[in-house]
């Protein structure tokens, strides 16, 4: 009987502990784990990857996109590892939950155990250089074992001041610094950072700039498909391009130079963005300012458009399509002061302080139809007719310093196309006490064309352009003496146009 009940005792035990141990056992979930690993630097997604987890789970490879996905990993906490050659591993932590998807975001920075610093060198301008233009290209060289991506720090001191100026986060090998002051010795150094490595500088170099001169010939080149403002001086016997001082940058289009001894400024017109805006800047290149903004110059052919100023350098008149519009030195009292009809583009003017007349040119939408014609600002009335009712394109305007005479071109072989193409352009004087027009003799070649004639500050010559007329060749700056029956055709600057002299 006691067998019988421990039997029945042990048995019951047995069930009631097995019983126990089935309400103890819980099912673990799982859940997803996916990311993404970034180079730290230049935050493109890295390949290739490999990731894995603490406690173990699955091994994968980042794909081409930098992404990675584990799945039916049990859920819980987990240390996340990213490694790759050549960067330093990492950890990010990470919970799984049951059913739910969990992201982290690698960022690897490459590892410096092997990574070489760059080299620099510094190549333009070389030490010592001298006669520097104030607007100048600072070019380096760099290298780098690794092909990290590199940025710059270009620092420049005036030695005269000791002001120094920092050019930051520069990712090219060039830098193009303007107004830059003259007769001054500066120093540079240029710093180069991979991000992994220390910051490497380069030598310390120095140069001087051009002299203070008194350039009076303004003119422009075309470098890198871009208009540049030069200033130049008197030629050196059969020397030309003499003492030439650039004075805008070759990375900006800058064109149509008028200097003004009474401001003491060269107003010109420079591309900012798809307008044409007016700027004014030193007679050295420095202090640049922009005066026109809502109200930009604009008409028939930028390259055909002229300004011109007056009130003693005070303001400025300029062409926007069939209106004028006068503005004050410092961008400020935009006025509209004549509108021609709808249809005509206003494309020259230029202005006389001694009557405080406007001599215009206007245009049809091919430049032709062209008409120059004397303007009374405070009426809007014309006072006289130059020229009008001619096949062909006029154009050159320039008042002798009396308001007596007219300087102009003509295209006497009245031709007219579809490219504005000028055949036999040829430099004329209106002389407004006869009413008559005189022909300037230049000695202009057969097949060439006189263009932008100005008159010299005494008015007893003339500068102008010489090309010829197929439109493509190279163009350069003459000068003629007026009542001079000789030969006096002089080359002054080639490779050069839109001419000036204050």
């Amino acid at each position: 009987m006691k067998r019988v009940l421990t039997y029945m005792y042990l048995t019951c035990l047995t069930l009631a502990v097995i019983s126990c141990s089935e309400d103890k056992i819980e099912s673990v979930g799982s859940g997803t784990l996916t990311g993404i690993v970034y180079n730290a630097v230049t935050n493109e997604p890295l390949a290739d990857v490999q990731i894995s987890t603490q406690p173990l789970s699955s091994n994968v490879l980042t794909a081409a996109d930098g992404t990675f996905e584990i799945e039916d990993i049990n859920e819980g906490e987990y240390a996340v590892q990213a490694s790759l050659a050549e960067y330093t591993t990492t950890f990010e932590s990470a919970v799984i939950e049951n059913n739910e998807t969990t992201n982290v975001i690698f960022e690897l920075d490459k590892s410096i155990a092997n990574n070489e610093a760059p080299t620099i060198q510094l190549v333009s301008p070389a030490d010592n250089a001298t006669d520097v233009p104030l607007t100048t290209d600072f070019v380096w060289t760099a290298t780098d074992e690794d092909d990290d991506p590199l940025t710059y720090t270009l620092e420049l001191r005036n030695a005269a001041t000791n002001e120094t100026t920092l050019f930051e986060q520069i990712q090219d090998t060039t830098v193009t610094v303007e107004n830059l002051q003259q007769s001054t010795t500066y120093f540079w150094q240029v710093t180069v950072d991979d991000n992994i490595n220390p910051s490497v500088l380069s030598n310390i170099s120095s140069f001087t700039t051009v002299p203070i001169n008194s350039n009076r010939f303004f003119y422009v080149r075309n470098e890198e498909g871009n208009n540049v403002i030069y200033s130049g001086d008197e030629p050196d016997g059969d020397e030309t391009n003499q003492n030439e001082l650039r004075l805008t940058a070759s990375s900006e289009n800058s064109f149509r130079p008028r200097a003004n001894s009474t401001a003491g400024k060269i107003a010109f017109i420079r591309s900012v963005g798809a307008a044409y805006q007016l700027f004014t800047m030193n007679y050295d290149g420095t202090a640049v300012d922009q005066i026109t903004n809502t109200i930009p110059i604009a008409g028939f052919r930028q390259d055909e458009l002229d300004f011109t100023w007056y009130d003693d350098g005070a303001r400025i008149y300029y062409p926007n399509f069939n209106k004028l519009y006068s503005v004050n030195r410092d961008g400020t009292g935009t006025e509209l002061i004549y509108e021609a009809p709808s249809g005509t583009f206003i494309t020259e003017v230029d202005a006389n302080e001694t009557n405080s007349l406007i001599a215009v040119k206007t245009n049809n939408a091919n430049g032709y139809e062209a008409r120059i014609f004397i303007l009374d600002p405070d009426t809007g009335i014309e006072v006289d007719v130059i020229v009008e009712n001619v096949n062909g394109a006029l154009g050159g305007l320039d008042y002798s310093i009396d308001g007596s005479q007219l300087l102009y071109t003509q295209d006497v072989s009245g031709f007219e196309n579809g490219t504005y193409r000028q055949l036999d352009t040829k430099l004329f004087i209106y002389d407004f006490d006869s009413d008559t027009s005189t022909e300037i003799d230049t000695d202009k070649p057969a097949g060439t064309n006189d263009l932008d004639p100005r008159f010299a500050p005494d008015e007893g010559s003339v500068i102008y352009v010489n090309t010829s007329n197929d439109n493509v060749s190279q163009r350069n700056i003459y000068r003629t003496v007026l009542d001079d029956d000789a030969d006096n055709r002089q080359l002054l600057f080639t490779n050069a146009f839109m001419p000036d002299w204050e």
